[in-house]
């Protein structure tokens, strides 16, 4: 197998260019606290992503919580001159190089657009994308009349193990991808923006052809074209190239497995694990049977940082990013088809999807980040 490349692991010379100055729009857990939360090694949060990248400083932060954007600013570094309680007013005056956008996604396609509007030349925006299709539409055509550099904070695709794992697919190590699965659970928007984006980049990012789905979880709270929760279920995926794949409510925890015509590798418990099994002997009835094999070793790194680094290399060449907004933006489709297959009976919904009225609006509540870290 040919070595794997990871984004973020630029030569010294790259290192040495222009550094991006970058403004946060929501300064709450992943914009600037989910760190202090577990005990990874590497930095998670967007706040703490700009701070690790040697090419990015966070210059300038905005949150209508006073008091959550102090604590973030006081970590951070960020002075209370460069604290705005209004995004509009912090875009119009700093004027910054990347945007980070972390707000829940009803609040997020009308920052986008105004930021990509007002000068930002790179936005990494939270997930899921938007709370309708209509809001994605919106920020696709900002995005591409501005010539925005855009990411999506389904940071798996730039984790360093599933790149691992792409690459073990595409070059057919164990021959060819036969499917996908993903245990996901959890909220669609949440969660299932993450599973659905895994899928997406694994086969490749191949278009999908059909989906069917079953809610599980607040099916009832569907209120006409109103999503008042974020739905949880499973279903099927089917990509136009022939490969099938599953979006499972198993219980089982966040675990990825591709199956190939040789072999399976798998991600086990939330990305702490990484397994092969290949063929090797057969059984009593003379049947192939997959034993343990070897996952390539790799190192690990902040995921965010290396989505960072991806629109800044983007920046420095003009070369597409590994997600971009017409990835985000079927991720979003996706989303959708799901809930219009549950809809009907669970119907196969054909893509691309002729339309879509809903919209995800649920009662927001504000939550207190967690300021200082654990004890270990």
């Amino acid at each position: 197998m040919s070595p794997v490349t990871v984004i973020g692991h630029e030569p010294a010379a790259v290192r040495a260019m222009t550094t991006y100055r970058a403004a946060l729009v929501g300064c709450g857990r992943i914009g600037a606290f989910i760190d202090n939360e577990g005990t990874q090694e590497h930095a998670y949060s967007h706040a703490a992503a700009y701070e690790v990248c040697e090419r990015t400083e966070l210059v300038a932060l905005s949150d209508p919580r006073t008091d959550v954007m102090a604590k973030a600013g006081e970590r951070y570094g960020v002075p209370e001159a460069h604290r705005y309680s209004d995004y509009r007013q912090m875009l119009e005056e700093e004027n910054p190089d990347i945007v980070s956008v972390t707000t829940q996604p009803e609040q997020r396609a009308e920052i986008v657009v105004f930021a990509a509007d007002h000068g930002a030349r790179a936005i990494y925006a939270e997930k899921a994308m938007a709370a309708s299709l209509t809001e994605a539409d919106s920020m696709v055509a900002a995005i591409e009349r501005n010539g925005c550099a855009f990411n999506m904070g389904t940071n798996r695709r730039w984790e360093a193990g599933y790149e691992v794992m792409r690459s073990l697919i595409a070059e057919g190590q164990y021959g060819a991808l036969k499917s996908l699965t993903v245990h996901s659970g959890y909220g669609l928007f949440n969660m299932g923006s993450h599973a659905i984006d895994l899928l997406l980049w694994l086969n490749g990012d191949s278009p999908v052809g059909w989906v069917q789905f079953h809610i599980s979880e607040h099916a009832d709270q569907i209120d006409g074209t109103r999503l008042r929760e974020d739905p949880t279920g499973g279903g099927r995926l089917q990509f136009q190239n022939g490969i099938p794949a599953f979006l499972l409510d198993s219980g089982r925890g966040f675990e990825v497995e591709a199956v190939c015509e040789r072999g399976v590798v798998t991600s086990l418990g939330g990305d702490f694990e990484w397994q092969v099994r290949e063929q090797g002997g057969t059984n009593q009835l003379g049947k192939p049977i997959l034993r343990a094999g070897r996952f390539p070793e790799f190192k690990r790194s902040s995921a965010a940082v290396n989505l960072i680094m991806d629109l800044v290399t983007s920046l420095d060449t003009g070369a597409p990013t590994r997600g971009g907004v017409r990835v985000a933006r079927m991720n979003t489709e996706l989303i959708f088809a799901c809930l219009e297959s549950h809809l009907h009976g669970g119907a196969r919904v054909e893509l691309p999807l002729a339309r879509s009225e809903l919209k995800l609006e649920r009662e927001l509540r504000t939550h207190t980040p967690t300021y200082e870290r654990k004890a270990q």
